[in-house]
């Protein structure tokens, strides 16, 4: 049997000073401050459904058409939270007297057919 020679240990390298790390705290850990909400964040916005008179709704189609002969191409919904924003600058007299014009209608969803 033919025997091998010991192997010789490999060369070691010399060790690495290390830095010393701090030992941490038990304190709690400073948590980060919210940033404040800026003034221009989107604004939330929300979907709602509604009914309205048949001639209601032909008026914002007309109001739309009166819009782009002015150059202005506008939505529905546009068109709607303008007339809210003008009902709102309006005094208590003459906002009772554009609601009490309306014609009162049933709510909910018309039945179809």
């Amino acid at each position: 049997m033919t025997r091998t020679a010991p192997r010789k240990p490999a060369a070691r390298k010399p060790a690495v000073a290390r830095k010393a790390v701090p030992a941490k705290t038990a304190t709690k850990p400073e948590r980060k401050q919210k940033k404040e909400k800026k003034a221009d964040a989107k604004v939330k916005v929300v979907r709602d459904s509604f009914t309205m008179p048949q001639s209601d709704y032909e008026l914002i189609a007309a109001l739309k058409q009166k819009a782009l002969k002015a150059g202005l191409h506008v939505k529905k919904s546009e068109l709607l939270r303008a007339s809210l924003q003008t009902l709102n600058k309006v005094s208590a007299a003459q906002l009772k007297r554009a609601i009490s014009g309306l014609e009162k209608i049933k709510t909910g969803r018309p039945k179809k057919g």
